[in-house]
Formats: structure tokens, C-alpha cells, sequence
């Protein structure tokens, strides 16, 4: 059986870049499940399964299609309970739920800011038109505007981080010993950054960017696939 997973892509269909996919790919890894990557970009989405989802990633195992990268790890760990857990019990997935809460609300806006001309210039001209077009409508403002507030983000975005930074001085992750779901959501965020933009914003001995060092290890490397930005 074939898994197929839809992941974003620009013009380097090899370079995927989405925070949710991310946690998909870490995810499959988690429980050692091998698929093939199917890179799509923005204005393909609406086609791909016979129109089965609006966003990436969305995951075919077999005769089941399954989107959201929560939703696809909660259905990994019920379809594949003899594998290593993603969530460890009902308890890691409220804990995760909580983690994405945070990370969406703080992080990915940062992250957006920072990376969003980045972004664009990884796509090809129709997917260049649709994400002007679509993220300046959602966000009020000129690509090139919330790129320049992205500025401070640069500088203010270590500090977002400090919750995760003061549990890291006493766990190496999110989830204890090893990692859980909820060390992929934040990985994704971050890897987001590092594959689009690039932009430092920890220090080395920082130990968040060595707990992200220790998550681009993991099964295998499977992080550092895609090289940073």
C-alpha cells in the first residue's frame, strides 16, 4: 500500500515548506511509516483527491483520505496503535492542543512577518499572484509592509519562547524524555522559519535552538531533508 502525502511546494518541488506538513512528516516518521511526497502549490490544492480539502497536508493511506495535520496524527496513532505514540494518552492530546493554541497565536504570526517576502519569492508566478493577492486581503497591508514590521519580530521572537525555554532547562522535550505530537507542533514553526527565510533568532546555546537541533536529528534526520534557507 502506497501512503501519499500532499505537501506544499513552490518552484523547488523538493523544498517543502508548510509548518503543518511539517508535523505530518514528523509525524509519519514518529511511527515509521513510509509514504511518497506529492508536492503541490497554493492553487493546485483545489484539485488534488477530486477537490477532498482546501489546505495541505492531507494524507491517502489506502482508502482513507485525512486532513489537518491534528486531525492525521490522531488518526496515525488509532490506525497504528502498535507504533510509538504521538500523544501518550488523552492528557498529551490536551497538552497538544494547548501547544498549538500558543503556536499559532504567537509564533506563526511572527513567523509570517518575518519570512512572508521569503515565501513569495519560493513560488512560481500563479502561486506568486494568489498569495499577494490573498494574504494582503487577510492581513490589511502590502506584502512588503508586514515585511518590514517583521523587523522587530526578529528581535522580539526569542523571547516568545521562553515558556518552552524555562520546561527545556529541566526535559530535553516537549513530551519528556522523547518527543510527542506537541514538540512537532512548535519543530513545524520553526522549520518554517529555517526553510524560507533563515533568519537567526536564537542563540546557539540557547536551549530552544538546542532542543530544534535535537528535533532535526530525529528519525534519522528527517528534518534536515530540506536544507535552511
Amino acid at each position: 500500500m502506497t501512503r501519499l502525502l500532499y505537501a506544499l511546494a513552490g518552484t523547488d518541488k523538493t523544498r517543502q515548506f508548510s509548518p503543518h506538513v511539517w508535523k505530518t512528516v514528523m509525524s509519519l516518521a514518529h511511527k515509521g511509516l513510509d509514504y511518497r511526497t506529492v508536492p503541490v502549490g497554493f492553487t493546485e490544492i483545489p484539485a488534488i483527491e477530486d477537490g477532498a480539502t482546501a489546505t495541505v497536508p492531507l494524507l491517502r493511506d489506502g482508502d482513507r483520505l485525512v486532513c489537518d495535520s491534528f486531525d492525521i496524527a490522531l488518526y496515525l496513532d488509532e490506525a497504528y496503535p502498535d507504533r510509538p505514540t504521538l500523544f501518550g494518552g488523552e492528557g498529551g492530546k490536551a497538552m497538544a492542543r494547548f501547544i498549538e493554541a500558543w503556536s499559532q497565536s504567537t509564533l506563526h504570526m511572527a513567523v509570517t512577518r518575518i519570512a512572508i517576502l521569503d515565501i513569495h519569492d519560493l513560488l512560481g508566478p500563479v502561486d506568486r499572484d494568489y498569495f499577494r493577492r490573498s494574504r494582503e486581503g487577510r492581513l490589511g497591508a502590502s506584502l512588503e509592509d508586514i515585511a518590514a514590521a517583521g523587523k522587530q519580530e526578529i528581535e522580539g521572537f526569542a523571547k516568545k519562547l521562553q515558556p518552552l525555554r524555562n520546561m527545556l532547562n529541566v526535559q530535553l522535550f516537549i513530551g519528556g524524555d522523547g518527543p510527542l505530537f506537541a514538540d512537532y507542533i512548535v519543530f513545524g514553526a520553526l522549520q518554517w522559519l529555517r526553510t524560507t527565510a533563515g533568519t537567526k533568532v536564537l542563540e546557539v546555546d540557547d536551549p530552544v535552538a538546542l532542543w530544534f537541533e535535537r528535533c532535526l536529528d530525529l528519525h534519522g534526520g528527517a528534518g534536515r531533508r530540506v536544507t535552511a534557507a
